[in-house]
């Protein structure tokens, strides 16, 4: 039985689908593959879904951070505090407009940023506040909530693995002044392409974000350009697709929940092997990711067995070349990469293929 960690079938139910909305976007009058009709739907439909005032699709969730960020104002001198743990735009998106990410550490069980350590790393300097949902759980944003605003800064909610996610009642990226998700494939709703969406309930921030993604055009009249901004447009054909898959994603995010579910009632208890957090409330089952003693011989175990694995950040965002910062030491983060593996959750696992799973972890872990 050979269990691949991503599918590479993830769009075969939706082929038709996609060669169908391919000729539709190519065939219409309106000749418009970018930031049409399509695209306006799309955002209407995710801003409604969502509660916000506003949502603007962008070409990647890295882009929407980053043109969040530039719409808050960040710029050289400031400080944007960001998980020591976690994906590298974290770090770049405040870089690449000179401001200083400061990394704060992560809950040693949850591993999303802590919100002690937020706190710590807050100072006179700090803009931005940005956590981000890390796997399968959620941030613990009311208590950042309160942290930013104490502080004088804006909440910037990372929700790029946890479109479906719901903490007290509230979806993910709406606990913030802006949130981020991404359409990436493998995300939980990933398309076959790049794409991000940014929501907010500040209209200001949806309105420059949308200005920024055009070269800083106003989306009504094309060449006059009221503010340095990128191409960050989002794609009418990408646009489409996600339209017509949306319907289906309850029921995909519910598989995915009980799988996690399965999983971890199996593995609780477990020596040398820790689940995340059981529960449904601040959940979003994008990736299932255990903490284990010995990772490195659980994914060969796994391997072997025909099961793949996948080890996220093998280092702290920190520690990397490209932020290398000195002066302090991130002990859960170090911590988090050394016993991290992700173990497959996507929807499209049969039942005997989870319990196969469940199985090889349980036997390894109490061999």
């Amino acid at each position: 039985m050979k269990i691949p960690f991503f599918p590479p079938d993830l769009f075969e139910d939706d082929r038709q689908v996609l060669l169908d909305v391919v000729r539709e976007v190519a065939l219409d009058p309106e000749q418009r593959f970018i930031l049409g009709r399509r695209t306006g739907h799309f955002e209407t439909v995710i801003r409604d879904a969502v509660g916000a005032a506003d949502a603007v699709a962008c070409s990647s969730g890295t882009s929407a951070l980053t043109l969040v960020l530039r719409a808050m104002g960040v710029g050289p001198g400031d400080e944007v505090v960001v998980p020591a743990y976690g994906c590298a735009p974290l770090g770049a998106a405040p870089a690449l407009l000179g401001a200083t990410p400061v990394f704060a550490d992560i809950d040693p069980a949850t591993m999303v940023v802590d919100p002690v350590e937020v706190e710590k790393a807050v100072t006179g300097r700090t803009k931005v506040v940005m956590p981000a949902h890390v796997f399968s759980v959620m941030a613990d944003m009311p208590t950042l909530r309160v942290i930013a605003d104490g502080a004088g800064a804006r909440l910037l909610e990372d929700s790029a693995v946890a479109q479906g996610g719901v903490l007290g009642g509230r979806a993910a990226g709406t606990w913030g002044d802006a949130g981020v998700y991404s359409f990436v494939q493998v995300k939980t709703f990933g398309m076959p392409g790049e794409g991000g969406m940014v929501v907010t309930g500040d209209p200001e921030i949806g309105r420059a974000v949308r200005m920024l993604r055009n070269h800083g055009q106003d989306g009504r009249t094309r060449f006059l350009h009221h503010r340095i901004g990128v191409n960050s447009r989002f794609d009418e054909v990408m646009a489409a697709f996600q339209l017509r898959r949306l319907p289906g994603l309850p029921a995909r995010l519910e598989r995915r929940a009980r799988i996690g579910e399965y999983y971890t009632e199996r593995f609780t208890g477990l020596p040398g092997v820790a689940p995340p957090p059981p529960g449904r409330d601040g959940r979003c089952f994008y990736v299932y990711s255990l903490l284990a003693e010995h990772r490195d011989a659980l994914h060969d175990h796994l391997a072997a067995r025909g099961i793949g694995s996948h080890v996220y950040y093998r280092s702290p965002l920190p520690r990397q070349a490209a932020f290398r910062t000195t002066g302090r030491d991130w002990p859960a983060a170090e911590r988090a990469c050394s016993r991290q593996l992700a173990i497959p959750i996507h929807p499209h696992l049969t039942d005997p293929q989870v319990e196969h799973i469940a199985d090889e972890v349980c036997r390894f872990a109490r061999s």
